[in-house]
């Protein structure tokens, strides 16, 4: 650090905020200034550098809101860690993070309630007993299953309870987890939407099942399509489809259950980020119509952060048992003191008012986006706008999606093609939007169609 100050203090001409900006960024891309690194408060670094404090300030929630800096209150401003390639986060070349981040599948990091869940974590540690300290229940903690199945029951209108409920580490630990109880059950092959999210197919075939795709139109999932294929078992996102962005129809969601009572089959419902609409309302979840049929999906990872590795099942009573037991054997349960954080946390109203907040805040940052793609990108036509985190930018016969997720990149855009997700649909872009600030919007698409341009 002792280095970059002095460089900062050259007396170049002209240099102020912007430059400053500028030469920490580099510096965090570069790795001169390593991930964990502290920096001097706004104070200090602007009496070195003979600045205002206003300036070093501005710079410090710039970089923060591109990801590069992290302000902790009572332990200062410090250098983030950078995902790398591939890691999930919006990942540029050189492994630095993206300037603008429009990757599908995060919520907003930086909107995690930081203060409302050290309370709970405060409150969690002083009230639980010593003996919650040890392995947790293999199905989860009692108290969180029955806080959540009211929660899912008053939101969702899923039928729950806490003799339905395994908790899990989040979706993809849920599909595991599942995978080998299907396998057992003599289920050979297992249907899933095409396209669906990244790694979905790969999972399920690694845990020994065949996995058959089924196309995804306007109205979702073909059940007619699922019917011929065979399978007993489907994953699907039913309020919100990964990566297209459609819902379930009414008589899409009808049919399914239909299929399932015939076949006596198992709808696997991944709910991944339902709880966020903006032009419609909820969907109530497909569970409701049909409990001894579906197993139903949740997580945190899109609502607060991944970080928490905190998700879900809610499954048929006889299949409990066994899905709580594998879960023993797997990992010994899921963490027993997240879980008894997020039990007050939800209890206490802090779960309900963080979705409120961050509906209204993601629904002005979807908003924002449509209009500059209007302005700046209009070859862009956008669908699945009225839900979730992400939207569908469906680009011009004959495009490269790939291609142009590729120069996105090398603008400072994390971007994905729809073509990674399954080959052969018509040239899209997946875009998140959370991840990007209001303010920001405009420049992250002016970038985006840059890319597509060149």
């Amino acid at each position: 650090m002792e280095e970059v100050l002095r460089e900062l203090s050259l007396p170049v001409e002209g240099r102020r905020g912007r430059s400053l900006e500028g030469l920490l960024r580099e510096r965090i891309r570069r790795g001169v200034l390593a991930p964990g690194t502290r920096l001097p408060s706004s104070r200090d670094l602007a009496g070195q550098l003979g600045v205002a404090r206003g300036t070093v300030t501005a710079v410090y929630r710039q970089l923060a809101a591109e990801g590069y800096l992290v302000a902790v209150r009572g332990s200062g401003t410090r250098v983030a860690e950078l995902a790398a390639p591939g890691a999930g986060g919006g990942a540029a070349p050189g492994g630095a993070r993206a300037r603008f981040d429009l990757s599908p599948g995060l919520p907003s990091l930086a909107a995690f309630p930081r203060a409302a869940w050290l309370r709970a974590v405060r409150a969690a540690l002083a009230e639980v007993p010593d003996a919650a300290l040890g392995y947790p229940e293999a199905a989860g903690s009692r108290e969180f299953r029955a806080e959540l199945a009211g929660y899912l029951g008053r939101v969702r209108s899923v039928e729950a309870s806490a003799e339905r409920i395994v908790v899990t580490h989040g979706t993809f630990d849920a599909l595991g987890l599942l995978a080998g109880h299907l396998r057992e059950e003599g289920h050979g092959v297992i249907a899933v939407e095409d396209p669906c999210g990244a790694g979905q197919r790969e999972l399920l075939a690694r845990s020994g099942l065949e996995v058959v795709g089924v196309p995804v139109d306007g109205e979702g999932l073909d059940v007619a399509a699922l019917a011929a294929t065979g399978a007993r078992a489907v994953v699907v996102t039913a309020a919100h489809h990964y990566p297209l962005g459609v819902a379930l129809s009414a008589a899409r969601r009808r049919a399914l259950v239909a299929w399932a009572r015939e076949r006596d089959g198992l709808i696997v419902e991944d709910d991944y980020d339902a709880e966020y609409r903006y032009d419609r309302p909820a969907l109530a979840a497909v569970q409701g119509m049909a409990p001894e049929h579906v197993v139903y999906s949740g997580t945190v990872s899109k609502t607060l952060a991944p970080a928490l590795r905190l998700g879900w099942l809610v499954v048929p009573v006889a299949r409990h048992a066994d899905l709580a037991r594998r879960m023993w054997l797997r990992c010994r349960g899921a963490g027993g003191l997240d879980q008894a954080a997020f039990t007050r946390f939800l209890s206490g109203g802090g779960y309900d008012r963080h979705l409120r907040v961050t509906r209204a805040e993601y629904r002005r940052r979807r908003d924002a986006f449509l209009a500059a793609l209007a302005e700046l990108f209009p070859q862009a036509v956008p669908e699945g706008i009225d839900a979730g985190l992400h939207v569908l930018l469906r680009l011009p016969e004959g495009s490269d999606d790939a291609a142009v997720a590729r120069r996105a990149q090398g603008c400072g855009v994390a971007v994905t093609a729809l073509s990674s997700y399954a080959p052969g649909h018509r040239p899209a872009l997946v875009a998140g939007f959370a991840g990007v600030p209001v303010g920001r919007m405009r420049a992250a698409v002016s970038a985006l169609a840059t890319a597509y341009v060149h």
